[in-house]
């Protein structure tokens, strides 16, 4: 049961696997205001904020907790009730719900964290990873939009987004299990600005602003802006601009007709020669040469 009370659009997309059912969402509301799902299946459910920011209370929890896009954590609960109450008008998600038995199998012989949480999905205790939400990087961000953007069909995507939900729970296992020495970034403030920073970065990848323009928009000193970016997202802003402009050009060249000159201008290089030669770093191969060999000779 649902009840949505201002909500204007909400666009979904889901895939039924055997063992597991993926979901992406994207809910545009009206206003701030409080929703409310209830539901009666077992299930373990890998959770991923990617944009907005809402308060989520799990009633099976008894917890609740302040959310902004980019986090992630894993719950299990037999039957849910849920509360949601909107911040932003836009909130967007990702999940992966594995049958209680399919994740207990995978599970159960991980890393400290993901045994402790399966001993519980066992014993039918409701139970989160972890009290603290940890933010999504840039290796998860990257695997869900290869999962979002699939263009496998049948039997290969089934098998692809299997594969990928596996290496989505074992990089939320590897998260769980550092040890928490990102204390730099201490405010839930700052760290909005951080997020905010990335969403800014992500919306104009073909023309970004300098670190100094980027950090004055935020209202971030360049340091802390450099630092935290780093701290919470696992890349460089550099970093993270170039394999943003990898991946929009890998997808260009295998979906469009587009030579390579015109998109090494659409992603924002000076030059083909500079794009031809960051390609080939990247992917082992020259942008030309991936269209005839898109899946066997790329490095990524």
């Amino acid at each position: 049961m649902n009840q949505l009370n201002n909500i204007k659009k909400r666009t979904s997309k889901s895939w039924e696997l055997e063992k597991l059912t993926l979901s992406h969402n994207i809910i545009d509301y009206t206003s701030p205001g409080l929703n409310i799902s209830k539901n009666d299946t077992e299930y373990v459910r890998l959770h991923f904020g990617l944009k907005g920011s809402y308060n989520f209370k799990f009633t099976q929890l008894n917890s609740s907790f302040q959310l902004s896009g980019h986090h992630n954590n894993i719950m299990y609960s037999k039957g849910l009730e849920i509360e949601v109450e909107n911040k932003t008008n836009l909130i967007e998600t990702f999940g992966i719900n594995f049958t209680v038995e399919s994740f207990v199998a995978i599970a159960k012989n991980g890393n400290e964290p993901l045994k402790r949480f399966t001993d519980k999905v066992m014993n039918q205790e409701n139970a989160m990873l972890s009290n603290e939400w940890k933010t999504n990087n840039f290796k998860i961000q990257a695997v869900i939009k290869e999962m979002i953007d699939c263009s496998y069909s049948d039997n290969l995507k089934e098998l692809f987004l299997y594969s990928k939900s596996i290496e989505l729970l074992v990089m939320q296992a590897e998260l769980y299990n550092k040890q928490d020495l990102t204390t730099y970034i201490k405010s839930e403030k700052d760290k909005r600005k951080l997020i905010g920073a990335k969403e800014i970065i992500s919306a104009r990848i073909e023309n970004p602003l300098t670190l100094n323009e980027l950090a004055e928009l935020v209202n971030l000193n360049e340091y802390k802006l450099k630092r935290g970016f780093k701290e919470l997202f696992g890349t460089t802003v550099f970093g993270y601009i170039h394999q943003n402009r990898m991946s929009l050009a890998k997808k260009l060249l295998l979906e469009t007709s587009k030579s390579a000159k015109e998109i090494a201008y659409e992603i924002g290089y000076g030059s083909p020669q500079h794009f031809s030669k960051a390609f080939k770093e990247e992917f082992g191969v020259p942008p030309n040469s991936i269209r005839d060999t898109p899946d066997f000779t790329i490095k990524k």
